[in-house]
């Protein structure tokens, strides 16, 4: 059985930081493409940053230069480092795991639940 589960979202205040977590169970976690979406109050999904199994790194224009993914492939884990904090940054967080390794992500293979919430408030 196939699971992505993220940690880390919370309460946060403008210009702060929080650390996102998603450990993968039951993939080969090495040669699959991770990344995120998110989804703020009545907009629509965005697709937030990728890392493709060699580690090439992909963001959306709004996180650039704040946010930072990176993946332990020794702990089949995904991160999401979110510095300078923006309100617009609110959102529930998706984990996502594709087999296509490609940017954007085409289809995803496999999601996560979505973490608490991330609020910048």
């Amino acid at each position: 059985q196939v699971q992505l589960v993220e940690s880390g979202g919370g309460l946060v205040q403008p210009g702060g930081s929080l650390r996102l977590s998603c450990a993968a169970s039951g993939i080969i976690f090495s040669i699959y493409s991770m990344g995120w979406y998110r989804q703020a109050p009545g907009k629509e999904r965005e697709l937030v940053a990728g890392i493709s199994s060699r580690g090439y790194r992909n963001y959306a224009d709004s996180v650039k230069g704040r946010f930072t993914i990176s993946r332990d492939n020794a702990k089949n884990t995904a991160y999401l480092q979110m510095n300078s904090l923006k309100p617009e940054d609110t959102a529930v967080y998706y984990c996502y795991a594709e087999s296509l390794d490609i940017w954007p992500p085409r289809r995803a293979d496999y999601w996560g639940q979505g973490t608490q919430g991330t609020q910048v408030t």
